[in-house]
């Protein structure tokens, strides 16, 4: 169930504009004007005065068409409709459709904000549960657990972004049930990723390395059952992390140093590849360095992550966010400040709780500079994204 401004859409239209002309009149991007009709992103304060006088509009309606979001549901097949209302007649070919769902949900993580995502996700993830808890038939249950791991991962990966990390608790149990269902149905894979998404949590969220490392190694033994590379090579450089956060420098580029090997063996059977984007290796070694102290290697390690990075905007965020930090801390200002207007762009459109936690770390450093012109401007823009 997609969010949408209909009403925001409806008066672009009724004054003559397309989104390409009205994106030309405000001097932003087509994509910019898509993003505030799907309710994925808000027009900046700079921006909304010259917003309401395009539309004829007084910037009290401006503000009451922005706050005006419908949903947008996609049409659901006549047989799934059929099925939920008859959760006893669930079948394997109902199992594929809701699988289908969940992966469009999922496709569209990096590019939109979670918030935006999560009433589909949340809907999706009742259905499958209470399918599962009605499905007759141990293939279809199986089928059904499977999935509802799946959405299980994601509404804890979801609840936790849109939360800016905050939220861990209901990540957490989202991330135990997702555990429960693969070990009900023996999947050592989907038991290894929610491992892995509890190792996020107690390293960006609860400070906590030790109990990081831990579940990441779990992932890391319940990836190589499997043989999954790409996934044991993700969840070996969350141990380079967890211990890099320790200082256990060897021990760090140890397990880095096993990730690449499992890098190097990935084919196209990899059943978690997607995990495993182009550049993960440099863009957590480039993590792992910063934690060292090692600013300028870091920095070296992050400016080589391929483009195609840039397609996973909520990543590549994390990535500059990181890069700037690795500029400021060799006491490179422009750099940082010209990175930090990088990370701050793709925030407005993503509002990814990594990159919002990187972008604070960086202001908090920032401070010493805070009369400096450029410093000043990453501060407001800062504070007009929080704001917004």
């Amino acid at each position: 169930m997609a969010l949408k401004r209909h009403r925001l859409a409806h008066r672009r239209k009724t004054v003559g504009h397309t989104q390409e002309s009205l994106a030309e009149k405000l001097g932003v991007d087509r994509t910019t004007v898509v993003r505030w009709e799907r309710a994925e992103s808000e027009p900046q304060p700079w921006v909304r005065p010259r917003l309401a006088d395009a539309l004829g509009v007084s910037p009290d309606e401006l503000s009451g068409l922005l706050a005006d979001v419908g949903t947008a549901r996609t049409q659901r097949s006549d047989r799934l409709s059929a099925v939920l209302k008859n959760p006893r007649t669930v079948d394997l070919a109902a199992v594929a459709r809701l699988r289908q769902e969940l992966a469009q949900l999922i496709d569209s993580y990096d590019a939109s904000p979670s918030i935006t995502i999560l009433p589909d996700a949340s809907r999706l993830h009742s259905e499958v549960s209470l399918l599962r808890a009605h499905a007759a038939g141990q293939a279809v249950r199986h089928a059904l657990r499977d999935v509802e791991a799946a959405a299980s991962i994601f509404m804890g990966q979801l609840v936790w972004d849109a939360s800016q990390r905050r939220n861990a608790q209901a990540a957490l149990t989202y991330y135990d049930q997702a555990a429960h269902a693969a070990k009900q149905n023996k999947d050592p894979e989907a038991e290894a990723q929610a491992r892995l998404r509890r190792s996020f949590i107690a390293l960006y969220s609860e400070g906590d390395p030790k109990s990081g490392l831990a579940q990441a190694a779990q992932a890391a033994q319940l990836a190589s059952r499997c043989r999954n590379h790409a996934l044991s090579a993700l969840a070996l450089l969350h141990v380079g992390e967890a211990n890099a956060m320790m200082g256990e420098r060897s021990v760090c580029e140890r397990a880095l140093g096993q990730a690449e090997n499992h890098l190097g063996r990935i084919d196209g059977d990899d059943g978690a590849g997607a995990l495993t984007s182009a550049g993960q290796l440099n863009r957590l070694a480039g993590s792992c360095y910063l934690l060292l102290g090692e600013p300028k290697r870091a920095q070296s390690l992050l400016e080589a992550v391929p483009s195609g990075i840039q397609k996973r905007r909520k990543s590549h965020a994390i990535v500059l966010g990181n890069l700037a930090l690795a500029h400021l801390r060799q006491h490179d200002l422009d750099g940082a400040t010209e990175t930090l207007h990088q990370v701050i762009d793709a925030v407005e459109e993503t509002r990814g709780g990594g990159a919002v936690n990187v972008l604070f770390a960086a202001g908090r450093e920032l401070r010493p500079w805070r009369d400096r012109p450029d410093v000043q401007e990453i501060m407001d823009r800062t504070l007009a994204l929080m704001s917004s």
